[in-house]
């Protein structure tokens, strides 16, 4: 993604995401619910699954009593995260390739909404795997340089130190691209350095990107993405159009 700035996307989603904070943090909550469930625990020292959803609360600045309140619910109710993972794949206008995670309890409910959002952008649903192969999945942090007075070198080589496997400079920005499995040491080690990070995920990054030219392909692939970002199974969306 040369010549873009991963920073400047990062801040316009959180803008457009103020406007529905209710909505993200309902979509956290689950995540938290699910990493206390699957990971074992609710101590986040015993479960880098749950650190990891904590993290990313903190990133979209969900307050901290919150995410305690989440842990505590999810840890006492056997109940409260039965949820299942559900991952949705396919195209786009002009061969965009979608990935969407999604977690939910009423399977026919969020496969009929996907499918009416690929649908509705002049796209479609395809077969598991289909675009996945165009995708990398990493562990990605985002560091903006407003928010570090350290030496792009000085970051560069802590990451590398802690595991990451490379490190980009921006022009507004570092980011830092890890194996998944190397992610929480990673962004554990800036945490406990004080290093604010405006990003720090789990993702998937496209091996390559599709430019739109056409305003109807881009109406469409607008609608379909608003659409999805809008229901509240789907947790995160993935795609390769060059915006």
């Amino acid at each position: 993604m040369s010549g873009h700035s991963k920073f400047a996307n990062i801040k316009h989603k959180k803008e457009k995401n103020d406007a529905a904070k209710g909505k993200i943090f309902t979509k956290i909550g689950k995540e938290l619910a699910v990493a206390v469930k699957e990971g074992g625990s609710a101590d986040p020292a015993n479960n880098s699954r749950l650190r990891d959803a904590i993290a990313k609360a903190k990133a979209n600045n969900m307050p901290n009593d919150t995410i305690e309140r989440n842990i505590k619910k999810a840890d006492s109710d056997a109940n409260s995260a039965n949820y299942e993972h559900i991952t949705y794949e396919g195209y786009g206008p002009n061969g965009t390739a979608i990935i969407v995670e999604t977690l939910t309890d009423n399977k026919n409910r969020t496969a009929s909404n996907v499918k009416n959002a690929f649908t509705k952008g002049g796209g479609n649903v395809g077969t598991p795997g289909c675009v996945s192969f165009m995708f990398d999945k990493k562990g990605q942090i985002i560091v903006a340089k407003e928010d570090y007075e350290g030496s792009a070198d000085d970051l560069m080589m802590q990451a590398l130190d802690a595991g990451a496997e490379d490190f980009s400079e921006e022009e507004d920005s570092y980011e830092i691209l890890t194996s998944p499995d190397d992610f929480s040491a990673v962004r554990l080690s800036f945490e406990e350095s004080g290093i604010l990070m405006a990003q720090a995920e789990v993702t998937m990054i496209p091996q390559t990107w599709v430019e739109l030219t056409d305003d109807k392909d881009i109406q469409n692939i607008r609608k379909t993405l608003d659409m999805l970002e809008d229901d509240d199974d789907v947790q995160d969306v993935y795609h390769n159009w060059d915006e």
